[in-house]
């Protein structure tokens, strides 16, 4: 029984060191599972129970716990470049006619491709939009209320 406690104590130490190297939040998981199964070792318990609960464990931890540390993990995520970019306002300069492939609208002072949201919709120059997304180089845009767009 010793040796399979050294082999799960090897397993947890290069899986929590994977998990600090990369901060991943996925071998950590399996890192926990391994402490267990050693424990389990220690305590002299049937190698068929020591897999049982590495696995169940790390998979219990895995599936029900790592979308709560992922999502409280990176709150501090700040959007860069073109995701930065969505939902910010731009100005029209020139009308958008999804049909006709037209538009260009203004966005941070540089100059855009520009389509609306919806096909049949052609927004006029001079009509602040939104960016919904943005596609290749071009902004995908939608009027803002109460500003003028014609269907």
């Amino acid at each position: 029984m010793v040796r399979w406690a050294v082999f799960w104590l090897i397993l947890f130490v290069v899986l929590a060191g994977f998990e600090f190297a990369t901060v991943a939040l996925t071998s950590i998981w399996f890192a926990c599972g391994a402490l267990l199964a050693f424990l389990l070792a220690l305590a002299n318990v049937p190698l068929p129970f020591q897999w049982t609960a590495f696995i169940a464990l790390s998979l219990v931890l895995l599936f029900f716990t790592r979308p709560i540390a992922v999502k409280h993990f990176n709150t501090k995520r700040t959007a860069t470049n073109i995701d930065a970019m969505v939902g910010r306002l731009a100005k029209v300069t020139k009308d958008i006619n999804n049909i006709d492939e037209t538009g260009s609208a203004l966005l941070g002072g540089q100059p855009w491709t520009a389509r609306s949201l919806h096909d049949d919709e052609v927004i006029k120059a001079g009509t602040e939009v939104t960016v919904m997304k943005i596609e290749g180089a071009k902004l995908i845009v939608k009027p803002v209320e109460g500003t003028t767009s014609a269907k």
